[in-house]
C-alpha cells in the first residue's frame, strides 16, 4: 500500500506562490478552447482583395522604422518592407510552431492519455497545426516568398528537439510565443493594417493566450521539481535560444527584396534605439516572469543580455 507523506499533501510553491493543480488548469483551458477556438479557413475571407494603402504590419514595428534609411525610403517602399517583414515573421512563427508541436508530443509521451493535461496538450497541437497553415496562407496571399531561418539554426533546432529537457522546452515555447504575441496585440486593433492581417493576428492572440498559460504553469512546476543540473541547463539553453531568436527574428533577405542595401540595412537595425526598445518591450513581460522563477541567472542571463532582449 502506498503511504501518502506530509510532503505529498503540501502544495508546490515557487517565488510567485503556490502552483495550481495541473489537472484543474488543464480543465479550465479545455473549457476555454471549446468556447474560443477558430477555423481560419472559415473565419477569414481569403478571397477578398487586399486593401490599397493599408499596411501588412504596423510601421512602428518594422525593423528599420525611424532610422536614417527609413527616412530616405518612399512611402511605397516602406509599405513593401512591412509586407515582406510580415512574411518573415510568419515564416519564423511556422518554424517555432513545428518545433513546439514536436516538444509537446515528447512531453506527453509517458503521461496518462486520459488526463486533462494530455488532452489539453493535444488540443494545443491541433491549434498550432491550424496556425501554421494560416500563416502559410497569409504569406501566399501577400505575394512574397517564405523566409526560412538560416540553415545553421534550422539544423541546430533538430538538436534542440532531440535533447531538450522538459523545462527547457517550455522556456523555449514562451520565448517563441510571447514576443510575437506582444506585437500581434498591437497589430490586430490597428485600422491602418490590412483586414486579413488583423484577422490572422486576432485568432492567434486569442488562442495563444491559452498556450502561454499552459507553458507558464508547467515551467513553474518544472523549475521547482527538476533536479539542479536540469535547472542549470534550462537557464543556459534558454539564454542561447534568446540569442538565436534575436538573430533570426527578421530574415535579412527582406531588405534586398525591396531594393535596399542589405548590409547597410542590417547595420542600421542593429544601431537603432527604437528597434532595441521595441524588442525589449516585447520581451519585458516574459523576462520579468523568467526572472521571478529563477531562469535568468548566471551565464544564461548574460546570453539574454547579448541577445538585446534584456537590458
Amino acid at each position: 500500500m502506498t503511504t501518502v507523506t506530509e510532503r505529498d499533501l503540501t502544495p508546490i510553491r515557487d517565488a510567485l506562490g503556490p502552483l495550481r493543480d495541473r489537472e484543474q488548469v488543464a480543465a479550465r483551458l479545455l473549457e476555454s478552447s471549446a468556447r474560443h477556438s477558430f477555423d481560419p479557413d472559415r473565419e477569414l475571407d481569403w478571397d477578398a482583395p487586399l486593401e490599397e494603402g493599408k499596411w501588412f504590419w504596423p510601421p512602428e514595428l518594422v525593423s528599420l522604422y525611424d532610422t536614417p534609411l527609413w527616412r530616405r525610403m518612399s512611402g511605397e517602399q516602406r509599405m513593401d518592407l512591412a509586407r515582406h517583414e510580415a512574411a518573415s515573421l510568419a515564416s519564423l512563427g511556422i518554424w517555432f510552431e513545428i518545433i513546439l508541436m514536436q516538444l509537446l508530443v515528447r512531453h506527453i509521451y509517458d503521461k496518462s492519455v486520459t488526463s486533462n493535461h494530455v488532452r489539453y496538450a493535444l488540443t494545443e497541437i491541433a491549434d498550432e497545426c491550424r496556425h501554421s497553415m494560416m500563416f502559410a496562407r497569409m504569406i501566399q496571399k501577400g505575394g512574397t516568398p517564405a523566409y526560412p531561418v538560416p540553415r545553421l539554426y534550422h539544423n541546430l533546432a533538430r538538436v534542440l528537439k532531440t535533447v531538450s529537457t522538459t523545462p527547457g522546452s517550455f522556456a523555449a515555447t514562451l520565448l517563441g510565443e510571447e514576443i510575437l504575441d506582444w506585437m500581434q496585440r498591437l497589430a490586430f486593433p490597428d485600422e491602418r493594417v490590412q483586414t486579413l492581417i488583423r484577422g490572422v493576428t486576432r485568432i492567434h492572440v486569442v488562442e495563444e493566450a491559452r498556450h502561454v498559460r499552459y507553458a507558464r504553469e508547467e515551467l513553474r512546476r518544472q523549475m521547482v521539481t527538476a533536479p539542479r543540473w536540469e535547472q542549470e541547463l534550462t537557464r543556459l539553453s534558454c539564454g542561447e535560444a534568446a540569442r538565436v531568436f534575436s538573430v533570426c527574428f527578421i530574415n535579412p533577405g527582406v531588405y534586398g527584396n525591396v531594393g535596399l542595401d542589405r548590409r547597410e540595412a542590417v547595420a542600421q537595425v542593429k544601431a537603432s534605439g527604437h528597434r532595441r526598445e521595441v524588442m525589449r518591450s516585447g520581451a519585458g513581460r516574459l523576462t520579468d516572469f523568467l526572472d521571478d522563477i529563477g531562469v535568468l541567472r548566471g551565464p544564461g542571463r548574460r546570453l539574454w543580455k547579448s541577445s538585446g532582449l534584456l537590458a
